[in-house]
């Protein structure tokens, strides 16, 4: 009820060419996200969870669910998938394009002008992180590739072969946070042997 609300207040569409609705709800949609990703990081902390984890389960999850939604009434109203797979591309590009890049040129224009420094940002589980997504998606489009030629469609088809595809794709997720988790758990499961953890180095 009181998402209802917050959302009943986003003008009609007939003012301003719609223009006026379609920025209030990005507005709003932006304070609803602020609010999930802080209540995530909050549980994060009380469960213990590292920033990591917590990034790519609570706060992924809780950012990505209405792309969930909207990919699905656009499989359901379009005649074809492209809608469908391309609010999710699309997505994941504003989210890497933009969600960084803006913060990142508002970050760094801040901290030149304020002491004339670069404002750098050290990176930790990242590198291991983006190389599990690039090869779990290399498996996702060899699975809609195989679909297309196979199936005639990258969605819908028959029953055994959708759920089959369904369950490699949820099974994709559940290994890249599987690895992530190993990851951040246990650091030295992925080390080289003999390799010196940045947790050894502070030790020191």
């Amino acid at each position: 009820m009181p998402w209802k609300l917050l959302f009943s207040t986003i003008p009609p569409r007939r003012y301003g060419g719609g223009w006026i609705a379609f920025v209030w709800a990005l507005v709003e949609i932006g304070a609803v996200t602020y609010v999930v990703q802080e209540v995530a990081i909050v549980l994060g902390c009380a469960i213990n969870l590292k920033t990591s984890v917590t990034a790519i389960t609570l706060v992924a999850l809780g950012t990505s669910l209405p792309d969930t939604f909207a990919s699905k009434l656009a499989a359901e109203q379009s005649p074809y998938a492209d809608n469908a797979v391309g609010n999710v591309t699309g997505s994941n590009a504003v989210n890497v394009f933009l969600g960084m890049g803006l913060p990142w040129m508002i970050s760094t224009l801040y901290q030149y002008n304020k002491d004339g420094n670069p404002s750098y940002v050290p990176a930790g589980d990242l590198s291991f992180s983006v190389i599990v997504f690039l090869c779990c998606s290399m498996v996702c489009f060899l699975v809609l590739l195989l679909r297309r030629c196979f199936v005639h469609g990258e969605l819908g088809g028959p029953k055994n072969t959708r759920n089959a595809s369904a369950l490699i794709l949820v099974g994709l997720w559940l290994t890249y946070v599987t690895l992530c988790w190993i990851k951040a758990y246990r650091p030295m499961a992925f080390s080289p042997a003999g390799a010196v953890t940045p947790g050894e180095l502070a030790g020191f």
